[in-house]
């Protein structure tokens, strides 16, 4: 297990979409295990695999207190009459939060190690969480959702920032 380095905005991964894991095999637990370590840290919700470099439909989470995977995530469901448009934030946009509009819940279905079916679902956090990753790994960051005027004070943000 290793704690990986986290990309970064402008890292042509981020915008390109993960391709579904065929063959579990050593390199597929390996990054599991990876993307469990990388997430568990104060203040990480939840960790996409093109997030450290690899191109590959995983993630993992870290909401309250439970440490979590899945492969091949596939949103299944999302609240249509309840929405949330707190503020978000991403380890790959460093340091900058704003108003992101998402489903209150949300539902995922992929596999575990194992290869069996798992769902994952959770309202609040966990759905913010669930959304936020199973974007990553379609090539999209959380600022590609922001409303206009909102998104223009972001990309301003980074430009600074990098």
């Amino acid at each position: 297990m290793a704690m990986r380095d986290i990309r970064v905005v402008g890292d042509p991964v981020l915008r390109t979409p993960c391709e579904p894991i065929t063959t579990i095999d050593d390199r597929v637990r390996g990054l599991v295990e990876d993307l469990l370590e990388t997430v568990d840290t104060d203040g990480r919700a939840g960790l996409a695999a093109n997030q450290i470099g690899v191109s590959l439909r995983a993630f993992s989470w870290n909401i309250d207190d439970e440490l979590g995977y899945v492969l091949n995530p596939v949103i299944v469901e999302l609240s249509e009459d309840e929405y949330q448009d707190g503020d978000e934030g991403c380890l790959s946009v460093p340091e900058l939060w704003f108003p992101t509009k998402r489903a209150w819940y949300a539902r995922v279905e992929g596999t575990d190690l194992d290869g069996k079916k798992v769902t994952v679902e959770g309202v609040e956090l966990m759905a913010r969480c669930l959304q936020h990753e199973v974007d990553h790994l379609d090539g999209y960051l959380y600022i590609d959702r922001l409303e206009r005027s909102v998104r223009k004070k972001a990309m301003r943000a980074i430009r600074e920032q990098f």
